[in-house]
């Protein structure tokens, strides 16, 4: 914006007008942009990739809620300090949980793209240490649901080993899984995996091989859910 200035005065001002409003879209609805960021639409098809098929399906070792046969595949590629998943997991996963994994229709998977710093891969790491103990879902959920500014030292290691705790896992296997570094690699192969299917901020969510970029409102989803179901 700033590089509007010096524009002529009338034409400038509203041009610098526009820009503010535009960013304020962008930040109720856009992706947080990896670099190199592309530009993105709401709903659009993936970029061809020759797995495709076989990475936007569940696997063995996903994480996912649901029935692993439903007909609508939806996998949510996420980073957990970004505010835009932080917005998507609170007030648009809920939905689609309700309405179509708990019924049957959709299988809900959650893939790591961490790209805004160590925290993101810690938190990451830890989600996966979780796992060990079952409870992938529930810190999950607490990592999302306790986000305070990127790389500010919410996500650091004393803090999540205080969720662990707080979760009631066995603090002792938890704090060596985490101190071992052992899933650091498979959060790396995670996100470099998603930009093979066009990922290139977060969230970035596909239904079946279609990807919804941002933190969009639920009927985006739900239609595009439900076009498939009709399939």
């Amino acid at each position: 914006m700033e590089n509007n200035e010096n524009k002529l005065f009338i034409p400038g001002a509203i041009i610098v007008a526009g820009l503010i409003i535009a960013g304020a879209i962008v930040y109720v609805s856009g992706p947080r942009l990896a670099p190199p960021a592309n530009n993105q639409g709401n709903v659009e098809p993936s970029p061809s990739a020759a797995n495709a098929g076989e990475v936007l399906k569940v696997r063995n070792g996903d994480f996912y809620l649901g029935n692993p046969g439903a007909k609508v595949v939806i996998v949510e590629y996420g980073d957990y300090q970004c505010p835009f998943c932080g917005k998507w997991f609170k007030e648009v996963e809920p939905q689609i949980i309700s309405n179509y994994v708990k019924t049957g229709k959709a299988v809900f998977i959650f893939r790591d793209f961490a790209f805004l710093g160590e925290e993101s891969f810690r938190s990451a790491e830890a989600a996966r240490c979780a796992n060990e103990q079952d409870k992938f879902w529930e810190y999950h959920d607490y990592l999302y649901s306790n986000q305070q500014g990127e790389n500010q030292g919410s996500f650091s290691d004393a803090n999540l080993k205080k969720f662990a705790e707080t979760l009631k896992l066995n603090t002792s296997a938890f704090n060596t899984c985490l101190d071992s570094g052992k899933y650091k690699q498979a959060v790396i192969d995670a996100s470099s995996e998603g930009r093979t299917v066009g990922v290139s901020g977060t969230p970035a969510t596909f239904v079946n091989e279609t990807m919804v970029s941002g933190a969009q409102p639920f009927a985006v989803f739900q239609s595009k859910i439900e076009a498939e179901l009709k399939k």
